[in-house]
């Protein structure tokens, strides 16, 4: 084999081994691939109660905080809290919870958080003219339409916020050995921080869905 064509074939080759370690590169740093599922307490607790007991504890946990309860029922919550952290920033917490049975008389709750945020845009109204030996003309009439369009959304990560979540919780549903005890005046008006995710929100502009109802 001649020289030329050899190292054409060495360069084909190396190029091939470039482009494969890049897009297995890729693959690794996309977000869903690096869930490891580790066997951690984040996103779960277990109780000595019936389902129906730990799923009513999570709804008044939620009602205490000021969220918006839309489903409650013995196996599952679903609640929304709204924040404006900016002039035209508009951002929604929802929170869903799950209550399973486990063993005879046990539950495990598990609960997520999905962060919205939105963004107001504005856009002027016109109205189109006829005129003869012209056609139509479209003029604004001076009034605008504010909208608010989804920019990003993501699952809540900070684990604070559930640890938070989960002892709210326990004062509704608490721990066999302190079954009796009630929460203090103080613990019932002390309000949680919202999740960290919500301070450091991204700043996307490209939309991408709806928006909500104004």
């Amino acid at each position: 084999m001649r020289a030329p064509s050899l190292l054409r074939l060495t360069a084909t080759i190396l190029a091939i081994c470039v482009l494969a370690a890049c897009g297995r590169n890729a693959r690794e740093d996309a977000p869903f691939m690096g869930e490891s599922f580790d066997a951690d307490e984040t996103y779960s607790r277990t109780y000595a109660l019936p389902p129906a007991q730990v799923c009513s504890a999570a709804r008044l946990a939620l009602l205490g905080q000021g969220y918006a309860v839309g489903k409650a029922n013995d196996d599952a919550v679903e609640a929304t809290k709204n924040f404006q952290p900016e002039d035209e920033v508009h951002t929604q917490l929802s929170v869903r919870v799950s209550c399973v049975p486990r063993g005879n008389d046990g539950s495990l709750l598990f609960v997520s958080a999905l962060l919205d945020r939105y963004v107001l845009r504005k856009s002027s109204n016109s109205a189109s003219v006829g005129v003869g030996g012209i056609g139509s003309l479209s003029l604004p009439i001076g009034s605008r339409e504010d909208s608010l369009v989804r920019t990003a959304s993501s699952t809540v990560q900070d684990t604070g916020f559930y640890r938070r979540f989960f002892e709210r919780v326990g004062y509704y549903v608490p721990a066999p050995s302190s079954r009796d005890r009630k929460p203090s005046p103080l613990e019932m008006r002390q309000e949680d921080p919202p999740p960290a995710d919500l301070r450091h929100g991204g700043d996307a502009t490209s939309p991408v869905g709806g928006s909500p109802a104004r």
